[in-house]
């Protein structure tokens, strides 16, 4: 299986690796088929994105496209990271193998769900 030089990057040196221990949204998925686990934790200020950490407990590809959605959420309102798929996590890395898209598609819920928990905890409060 072959890995852009982009993902191997990722995987051999993660951004925004951690946790945020009072975070203002939390997503946590997996995939109980190949066993990745994933949390995203997110800090938000005036409706964006301030912060934001992640563990994950998978596989190269799994660490990679968490790590790059960090980095694409970073700094974006909700709304731009509610905008984020798992074919824009792919394709700035350069591409997966097929049997490793669903790990990106992992890593955009992820960040869904953190951006949802935030929305629900705060009921509508700095949603645009």
């Amino acid at each position: 299986m072959m890995y852009t030089e982009k993902v191997l990057d990722h995987f051999r040196n993660p951004r925004n690796v951690g946790e945020i221990e009072d975070a203002d949204g939390v997503g946590t998925v997996g995939n109980p088929v190949c066993g990745d686990l994933m949390s995203i934790y997110i800090k938000v200020e005036d409706d964006r994105i301030s912060d934001i950490k992640f563990k994950t407990f998978g596989c190269g590809a799994a660490i990679a496209t968490t790590s790059m959605t960090t980095e694409l959420a970073k700094g974006r309102t909700l709304d731009e990271a509610m905008q984020i798929t798992r074919e824009k996590v792919a394709e700035e890395l350069g591409g997966l193998p097929p049997v490793k898209m669903h790990c990106s598609n992992l890593a955009a819920d992820a960040l869904h769900e953190a951006v949802t928990n935030y929305r629900t905890k705060n009921d509508g409060e700095g949603v645009s």
